[in-house]
């Protein structure tokens, strides 16, 4: 599979986290599965919404951008542009930003970890990396 197939499948990953957690914000979901406990008290805490919404479908968003970019990417016309790898490298790296800020305040504010959240700063770090190697293979491609 190529680089930008890898995002696809890893931006899918944290877009059905992204989902879950979102639709347990909104009470679809009943009792949140979680290994370590305290994923409920980091997801009713009053850092769990933004402008409004639900962490989490900030994230669900995010992903599902990334998956639209990362399909466009895939496209023949696309392939070696270095403008939407560079987007999606600018992307990224504001995602990993923003998941060290959200893994910051449960461990120095909230005191709890949810392993969900973990698992979305996982997927986020390794859609991160993916897209920078990618970015450098659109630049080298093309001469930059």
């Amino acid at each position: 599979m190529t680089r930008r197939q890898w995002m696809v499948v890893i931006g899918l990953a944290g877009l059905f986290l992204g989902v879950y957690l979102t639709l347990y914000h909104y009470g679809v979901v009943g009792v949140l599965a979680c290994n370590v406990g305290s994923c409920e008290r980091v997801q009713t805490s009053k850092w769990s919404t933004l402008l409004g919404l639900p962490v989490a479908a900030w994230g669900a968003a995010y992903y599902a951008l990334m998956i639209v970019l990362s399909m466009v990417g895939m496209r023949p016309a696309h392939e070696n542009s270095r403008l939407l790898a560079g987007w999606m490298a600018v992307l990224s790296v504001w995602g990993v930003i923003f998941t060290l800020w959200l893994t910051s305040l449960e461990a120095f504010v909230i005191h709890a970890w949810c392993e969900w959240c973990l698992g979305s700063a996982a997927i986020v770090a390794v859609l991160c990396l993916l897209c920078i190697f990618e970015w450098r293979a659109a630049r080298d491609a093309t001469g930059g």
